[in-house]
């Protein structure tokens, strides 16, 4: 049988859920922009903006999962 998992391994799986959909968020806008031939700073733009759109996706849905398993937001100790 399965034991619980640590909280260690907890934040490990979370903390690469987020960078998972962070990656995803951030290539979207570029890869739709290739379809319409863009400059160089064009992509460029389209890829800041897809990683500014992900980083608020990313704490968005953080904080709704908190809320959902009712501890609200976690308090991290500062190493």
């Amino acid at each position: 049988m399965v034991g619980p998992i640590s909280e260690a391994e907890r934040d490990a799986g979370n903390r690469k859920i987020k960078l998972v959909l962070l990656a995803i968020v951030t290539a979207s806008p570029p890869l739709i922009a290739l379809q319409l031939d863009p400059s160089p700073i064009q992509l460029l733009a389209a890829t800041g903006a897809g990683f500014g759109l992900g980083l608020v996706v990313v704490w968005y849905l953080g904080r709704l999962a908190a809320e959902f398993a009712g501890s609200g937001p976690r308090r991290r100790r500062r190493r």
